[in-house]
């Protein structure tokens, strides 16, 4: 059948085609020298994918790795999306975006993320999240990216860090690009929960001097649209609660890349990269307190004789009813957060290139600014001072995994229910800024051999030196509290929660401005301070070999840290007035400790070519992973310190002396190449993790701090320490075939059985942080000359989720979603696009996994429904140009 040029027959050839079967848009890179991996721009998908094939069979290291089809276009709108296609990575989406990557089941603080080889800084916005080593993906714009390659196994010359792979950003080069090489688009999105328009606009300009000696790049991009998550929280600790809540975010991100390269001489390379990137993220969490169990304007006495959810617990009703003659009060706030994140990088690099030699050499700084500049609440108590809220009647389920919400009555919260002025909760007041920053400088030598097998060998040198530093401000306020008309802090009205009744929509910018109205001045919040220095040196070298059948390389690295940490300490006697309350108790001087490691990482990388088409790879390695920060921090950390919950209170002394947790790994893989871009590949890998770094937590201690809102000094005492080791052994397959007919598929599996030591986390499970036993992608694709389509289906099983503060540990039910695009070549300069993003509305499902012994909290226990948010689609149409 003849298959006509049109946008409606393409659909529907490709439908017929019954390509549900997928193609991962990877592409695969190889493990030579930084200057060998060379970029083959590519127009169409089948050609992108031929070219991955390709450079995946001349590969000595198991290297995956994505590029964009052309300037301006990664295979999906989202980098971490995109990731997610490769085989044994999996990734993490928060509010909407891919921002951390899990590479083969290992935690994503073992994955190593850099800029063209070198160390991002990057810290988190958002307040309830850890402070940990990985790089938040939600950062980075597609359109800045020339391609991402991701080493799976460890060598010599690749900078430490990863034990579970480091993936290696690259922008794009000048000089490789054709003089006056220009590219812009335009995307409009809209989602199905976040109906907010959400725009997108991206350029690229690349200019060369006729005699190809010196080049200019700079490309940008912005994004700002709001974000919207509905959902359900079900915490249960107070009377029952069933709250369901929005999260409404007005995100802005833009990016800038500046990049300048020249060769003054043969041989000689001179070159300047600038990159900054920016995410503003102000929100609100507007949430309804629904109360199950009895009102609590009444009292806590607990007559309610229901089958529970959590029996161990005793929380929740598994099915309950309340109408008129026991309706319960309600209850409502928001929690008005201003955050934002940045990273800066400029990094120098040159080289000289002689006959037999190379010698390199790169000096850089980056840097990120984030967290929170203001922490704000705004409450209003259906038994105190908004006594005309809704009461809630109507049937709460919580026989499943999720629970479900069928009010009887109307459940909306018009304005007019509010009192008629409103000032935030001086108790929630807070800003919490964190800082990070690396200078680095290092120098590599590359030797041409001729002793037999051996080819080539390469030195090198590395040094940084790294500064954390994490920050809490608590105010002091005015002597007259400053209120606002309450009408003037909302703006409209939105839907709450998956029941969607209707509750007034915040002003983000009123309730900034009101709390800060409020404050007199702010106070370093001794507690919450805590900084972190390491330096770190390392040593290499690295021999590539070839003999008859079998090639690669082999060599070893040697490493130094030494790290301090700075903080103040609880003592109980310092500052015991005239102090924010937060300070009191606290020491008025910071303490120092130090502590230094070394080790040695050996590596090697076997290929033996055992005919043309069939590659047998082996690959052994030893990799490390630094201690996250939050581990590190010395200081007693607070958490649930007067925030009302009793028994909530919890402190966590970091420990500076913590060592790396190491890996010894290796793959055994097979692979077979037939006709052009076709491949067949499977591999076994296995990692033996030693030093694991775990939990030892002691319940109902007196540590001298009483919590002013309880009267109480019962806290939950955290503290790390090195001990145990978990195991990972997995396979990856994945099959790539093109059809003659325009027509292409690729599959990819990923099996991981990985297993941590229990003792590790506070819910006492012996799994890996986000790790999912099953990985599978499904792609399958159509494209000629004018028209493409591809249809993709990522699916993971279930994973642990586990933060600090409130959301702490949780278990992610199995997750799918299915990716559409189309595109249309309207002639060779502008195409028009057409991307969907989760048709099927998966939803994101959360509920409790940890044993009744366990210290976490009773919500967080034996399959209790904690969470579930309404999985939303989003549709992009972009229209670009390139000249």
């Amino acid at each position: 059948m003849k298959v006509r040029k049109t946008p409606v027959a393409t659909a529907v050839a490709f439908a017929i085609a019954g390509i549900a079967l997928p193609l991962h848009a990877q592409q695969a890179g190889q493990a030579k020298p930084a200057d060998q991996l060379e970029q083959v721009v590519v127009t169409g998908i089948r050609a992108s994918l031929q070219t991955a094939v390709n450079i995946k069979k001349n590969a000595n290291a198991v290297v995956d790795a994505v590029s964009a089809e052309d300037v301006g276009k990664l295979p999906d709108a989202d980098v971490g999306q995109a990731l997610g296609r490769i085989p044994g990575i999996s990734v993490g989406r928060d509010f909407g975006v891919g921002a951390s990557v899990s590479i083969r089941g290992t935690d994503p603080q073992m994955t190593y993320t850099t800029l063209n080889g070198q160390s991002m800084a990057s810290t988190g916005w958002y307040d309830q999240k850890a402070i940990d080593r990985s790089f938040n993906y939600s950062l980075l714009p597609s359109e800045l990216i020339g391609g991402m390659e991701v080493y799976k196994t460890s060598q010599a010359d690749l900078t430490e860090g990863g034990i579970g792979g480091t993936v290696i950003v690259k922008t794009r080069k000048p000089l490789d690009l054709p003089a006056g090489t220009g590219f812009a688009s335009i995307k409009l999105g809209k989602g199905t929960i976040s109906t907010d328009l959400d725009k997108e606009a991206s350029a690229l300009f690349s200019w060369r001097s006729p005699e190809k000696t010196v080049g200019v790049l700079i490309s940008g991009a912005v994004q700002k649209g709001d974000y919207m998550r509905r959902g359900i929280e079900a915490d249960g600790r107070w009377s029952g609660d069933v709250v369901p809540g929005t999260f409404l975010q007005e995100k802005e991100r833009s990016a800038v890349n500046l990049t300048l390269q020249a060769r003054p001489a043969a041989g000689m390379e001179l070159g300047l990269n600038y990159t900054r990137l920016e995410y503003k993220a102000p929100a609100g969490n507007t949430t309804h307190y629904a109360f199950t169990l009895q009102d609590p304007g009444k009292g806590y006495a607990d007559t309610n004789a229901c089958k529970l959810a959590n029996p161990t617990a005793g929380l929740l009703c598994l099915k309950t009813t309340l109408d008129a003659s026991n309706a319960s009060s309600t209850f409502m706030q928001t929690w008005a957060r201003d955050a934002t994140m940045s990273s800066d990088s400029l990094v120098l690099n040159g080289s000289y290139k002689a006959d037999s030699f190379k010698l390199e050499a790169v000096a850089g700084t980056t840097k990120a600014d984030g967290g929170t500049s203001l922490t704000s609440n705004y409450s209003y108590v259906g038994w105190g001072n908004a006594p005309g809220m809704p009461k809630w009647m109507g049937t709460t389920d919580a026989t499943g995994k999720q629970i479900v919400m069928t009010p009887s009555t109307d459940m909306s919260v018009p304005l007019s229910k509010l009192p008629t002025t409103s000032g935030p909760e001086t108790w929630a007041t807070a800003r919490g800024p964190n800082k990070d920053k690396e200078d680095f400088v290092q120098a590599d030598a590359t030797f041409d051999l001729n002793w037999g097998a051996l080819t080539q060998f390469k030195a090198g040198a590395r040094a940084t030196t790294h500064t954390f530093s994490k920050t809490e401000y608590r105010p002091t306020f005015v002597a007259t509290a400053v209120t606002a008309p309450t009408a003037s802090l909302f703006d409209g009205s939105m839907p709450v929660g998956t029941p969607g009744w209707s509750v007034p929509k915040p002003n983000l910018d009123a309730m900034f401005a009101l709390a800060n109205a409020n404050v007199s001045s702010w106070v370093e919040s001794r507690g919450g301070y805590g900084e972190l220095k390491e330096k770190n040196t390392a040593v290499y070298g690295m021999f590539d070999f070839e003999k008859d059948q079998l090639h690669g390389n082999f060599g070893l690295r040697y490493i130094h840290t030494k790290a301090n940490a700075s903080a103040y300490f609880y003592d109980g006697k310092s500052d015991l007035a005239n102090v924010v309350e937060a300070n009191r108790g606290w020491s008025t001087t910071k303490k120092n400790t130090e502590a230094s490691y070394n080790d040695l990482l050996p590596s090697m990388n076997l290929v033996y070519d055992l005919n043309k088409e069939t590659k047998l790879r082996f690959a052994a390695s030893k990799a490390i992973t630094r201690p996250n920060y939050d581990n590190m921090f010395i200081g007693g950390s607070t958490a649930g310190w007067q925030d009302t919950l009793p028994g909530n209170e919890t402190v966590t002394f970091g420990n500076i002396g913590l060592k790396p947790m190491e890996s010894k790994q290796f793959d055994l893989g097979i692979e077979y190449y037939y006709g052009r871009g076709n491949l067949v590949a499977l591999t076994y890998f296995h990692k033996k993790i030693d030093n694991f770094i775990t939990t030892d937590t002691l319940v109902n201690q007196q540590i001298g701090l009483v919590s002013p809102d309880t009267g109480k000094d019962n806290w939950t005492i955290n503290t790390y320490k090195n001990a145990g080791g978990g195991k990972i052994n997995g396979i990856e397959a994945q099959i790539n075939h093109a059809f003659g007919n325009g027509f292409g598929t690729s599959v990819n599996y990923t099996y991981t059985d990985a297993t941590a030591p229990g003792k590790s986390y506070q819910d006492e499970l012996n799994l890996f942080t986000l790790s999912s036993k099953h990985n599978a992608n499904l792609v399958g694709y159509w494209e000629n000359a004018t028209y493409s389509a591809r249809v993709a289906y990522n699916w993971r099983s279930k994973y642990m989720v586990r933060e600090t503060g409130y959301y702490s540990n949780r278990m992610h039910d199995a997750f799918g979603s299915l990716d559409l695009s189309f595109g249309w070549n309207i002639n060779d300069k502008l195409r028009l696009s057409f991307d969907v993003t989760n048709l099927l509305k998966k939803d994101d499902i959360q509920y409790g996994a940890a044993g009744a012994g366990t210290t976490l909290r009773a919500s967080l226990k034996e399959g209790y429904p904690a969470w579930s948010f309404m999985g939303e689609a989003t549709y992009r149409v972009g229209l670009s140009a390139k000249f």
